[in-house]
């Protein structure tokens, strides 16, 4: 079993991504490496702030490793709350208050039209890689759904009838923009992993 850091001390997201790359490879995470630092997020880009989070990791703990930033862009908001959108209502990451000021934001607007990113940054062997994930939707009028976290109560994505906050984590892990991402992570990790010349491309811990 290959072993590789995911960047996050996110529970919601690291349960994502262990149950899409499962095969051959363990997911760990920050705090299981001893890393309680205050990660800075200071790019003006989601890349910038994934490669920053990885390369912090690689720099001050010396493993190869991943991280990802997502960002909800809304088409009426011109793309925001985007880059911003963990401290949208200001430092803290206090997702009640980001939805509250969204749908504030939106009060009134009919062109709800919006999209979630993801990009994921990889350093490994030297390398930078970077995978992306889109998902289309819509922001609804207020909150539904008990599951997810974030912004999923408001969001329902293109092809669906309700939000990722309704649709559960099996749903979820299957269509969304970090989903699409990981997957995209996870078939390099495979192809790597088939290419014996290159066995050894994990740090293992």
């Amino acid at each position: 079993m290959k072993t590789i850091v995911f960047a996050t001390n996110n529970a919601h997201k690291l349960e994502e991504v262990r149950a899409i790359i499962s095969d051959g490879v363990k997911i760990v995470s920050l705090p299981d490496i001893g890393c309680h630092d205050d990660i800075p997020e200071t790019a003006g880009t989601l890349e910038g702030n994934a490669l920053q989070k990885a390369r912090y990791v690689k720099e001050h703990f010396g493993h190869d490793c991943f991280a990802d930033d997502t960002g909800l862009e809304v088409e009426a908001l011109n793309g925001e709350p985007g880059v911003r959108s963990a401290r949208y209502a200001g430092d803290g990451h206090d997702s009640n208050a980001n939805v509250e000021k969204l749908l504030r934001a939106l009060e009134g607007e009919q062109n709800r039209k919006a999209r979630f990113r993801t990009v994921i940054a990889l350093i490994i062997n030297g390398q930078e890689l970077f995978f992306e994930g889109i998902v289309n939707g819509q922001i609804t009028e207020s909150k539904r759904g008990t599951y997810g976290f974030g912004y999923d109560p408001v969001f329902v994505p293109d092809g669906a009838d309700e939000t990722f906050a309704e649709l559960g984590a099996g749903i979820k892990n299957r269509i969304s923009h970090r989903a699409i991402a990981t997957c995209k992570l996870a078939a390099w990790f495979k192809q790597q992993a088939g290419d014996a010349s290159r066995h050894a491309f994990f740090n293992i811990i």
